[in-house]
C-alpha cells in the first residue's frame, strides 16, 4: 500500500553514514529453540525511515524481507545495501508502486524489470519474491513475474499498519502468526517500527523464530546460513 507522503529525497551515502548496526551489543529476545519459523516483511522502502528501522530489526535479533519499490532503490543505494548487510532479504514490489493488474504485459514487464535492474544495480543482489502493490494481482503478473524468476508472495496476516493501526494492534496482528505465516507491514510505518520490540518478546515466548521466504513454496522457513 502506497502511504500519502511526498517523495522520499535523501542522499544515499549521508544516511547510509548515519546507520550504526550493532549485532554485537543488542540483546535480542531470541528463542532459545526455534519450533517455527514466520516472515516480518515490510513494504515501500527503501526511505528515509530505513535506518531505524532496520536498527529495531538487528537491535531485537530480528530478520525481514524488504520489498523495495525501485524508484527507491535506484534513488538511494546505499540503503539497499544497509538492508543486506543487516541481515535482510530484498524482494521486488514494482517500480512505481501502480495497480498492475490495470496494466498491459509490456507496462508490467517494464515496472519488475526496472526494479530487478535496480535493486540488483545497487547491491541487493538480483531479487527472487516479488509482492504486488496492492496484493492485486491476474494471470498477466503472475505470468511475468515468473518470467522473471520472481515468487509471488502475498500474505497471511495484515498489520493494517497502512491504515492507521496503532501499535497495539500491530502487535496483536502479528501475535495470530503461526508457522510458515507472512504478515504485512510497511517501511515508513512509525507504528510497526514501535511494535518490533513486543513482536520480538511475543515470538521468542512462542518459540517462533523470524525466518526467509522460500521462493519455492512463499512460506516462511529456516533462513540459509549468512
Amino acid at each position: 500500500m502506497r502511504p500519502l507522503l511526498a517523495k522520499v529525497a535523501v542522499a544515499a551515502m549521508a544516511v547510509a553514514s548515519t546507520l550504526t548496526v550493532d549485532t554485537a551489543g543488542a540483546a535480542p529476545a531470541a528463542a532459545a529453540t526455534c519450533n517455527g519459523y514466520v516472515a516480518l516483511t515490510f513494504d515501500d522502502g527503501p526511505s528515509s525511515n530505513t535506518p531505524a528501522l532496520l536498527d529495531a530489526l538487528t537491535r531485537h535479533g530480528l530478520r525481514a524481507t524488504m520489498f523495495n519499490q525501485g524508484q527507491y532503490a535506484a534513488a538511494n543505494p546505499a540503503l539497499v545495501r544497509a538492508q543486506v548487510n543487516s541481515g535482510m532479504w530484498v524482494g521486488n514490489h514494482s517500480y512505481t508502486h501502480p495497480h498492475l493488474t490495470q496494466l498491459g504485459p509490456s507496462q508490467v514487464d517494464s515496472e519488475i524489470a526496472r526494479t530487478q535492474q535496480a535493486i540488483a544495480g545497487a547491491g541487493g543482489g538480483t531479487p527472487v519474491l516479488f509482492r504486488p502493490p496492492y496484493g492485486e494481482t491476474n494471470a498477466t503478473v503472475r505470468s511475468v513475474a515468473a518470467r522473471y524468476g520472481l515468487r509471488e508472495v502475498i500474505w497471511d496476516v495484515d498489520s493494517q499498519d497502512w491504515n492507521g493501526a496503532a501499535t497495539d494492534a500491530i502487535v496483536a496482528a502479528a501475535g495470530r502468526l503461526t508457522n510458515g505465516q507472512v504478515i504485512l507491514m510497511h517501511d515508513w510505518s512509525a507504528n510497526s517500527r514501535a511494535a518490533i520490540p513486543r513482536i520480538a518478546q511475543q515470538l521468542a515466548a512462542r518459540n517462533l523464530c523470524t525466518g526467509m521466504i522460500s521462493p519455492q513454496t512463499g512460506r516462511a522457513v529456516a533462513p540459509a546460513r549468512r
